[in-house]
């Protein structure tokens, strides 16, 4: 078992969660991180773990991609029985796994969207983060150490979207909260930490159809969102941090991070 700082990523093949792993890879973790969009699917998709396991390996770190479905929980099992197994340790857990309605839950009533786009943002999107941190925080309990961020938006804290979504990402940010208080003994810190106006490919779709507006000047990059979390993971400050609903651009003003990519580049 080796020495490097271990991170786990879940939903990086694309977007905010592939930021995040690239901005972990700067700081030099071993990072492993799940997705279901494989260059071995039939047709092939653009983006895939395997795309991410070579931009994290290009940013610094080691990128170990898994094929996995968040639906099932004992593939997630067998995800923290390989990190326990290969390193022993686990020291950044990023709950980022989330579905996007198919077609996205926008622009209507919560009555005249399919019951099922509450499974797509409540199931996997919240579910998914209770699961894996259950199953992961064991590994950071026994060393005493460790960090869970569950990436969020501030449909938490406001409407965006759909009544659906806001749900989803509130629970989101008290689910934090509270596993913040249970973990504190334990010298594990856990937080909420919300994007904005992010230059995700979902994101700049919506932008080139005209369904959505982004200020060109105030665009984050996705590599901004992990290099905010690799500060945070390794600030004296982590516990003072624990239990709070932040911002990306709040923490990286007090962490003293910049954008690698500050503004359009669309």
């Amino acid at each position: 078992m080796g020495t490097k700082k271990v991170a786990l990523v879940t939903g990086a093949s694309k977007g905010v969660g592939k930021g995040a792993a690239e901005g972990l890879a700067e700081a030099g973790y071993k990072v492993y991180f799940t997705g279901r969009s494989s260059s071995k699917d039939n047709p092939p998709k653009p983006l895939t773990i395997e795309a991410t396991a070579q931009s994290v390996d290009k940013f610094g770190g080691e990128g170990i991609p898994i094929l996995l479905d968040h639906n099932d929980d004992k593939q997630v099992q067998k995800l923290v029985d390989r990190i326990q197994m290969e390193d022993g340790r686990l020291d950044v857990l990023v709950n980022n796994v989330y579905q996007i309605p198919n077609p996205p839950a926008m622009g209507k009533g919560f009555w005249e969207h399919p019951i099922s786009v509450w499974d797509d943002q409540c199931g996997v999107g919240l579910r998914g983060y209770y699961v894996m941190s259950a199953l992961a925080a064991p590994l950071m309990v026994k060393q005493s150490s460790g960090l869970i961020v569950n990436i969020s938006s501030r449909g938490g804290r406001e409407y965006v979207f759909s009544a659906s979504y806001g749900a989803g990402k509130a629970g989101v940010d008290r689910m934090a909260q509270d596993m913040a208080l249970e973990l504190e003994p334990h010298n594990v810190a856990a937080l909420s930490l919300s994007p904005s106006k992010v230059k995700t490919e979902f994101i700049l779709d919506m932008v080139a159809q005209g369904k959505m507006k982004i200020d060109p000047d105030e665009a984050q990059s996705v590599r901004f969102t992990g290099r905010v979390i690799a500060a945070i993971a390794s600030s004296a400050d982590v516990m003072n941090l624990s239990g709070g609903i932040y911002t990306v651009s709040g923490l990286a003003a007090r962490l003293g991070v910049e954008d690698p990519e500050p503004g359009a580049n669309f």
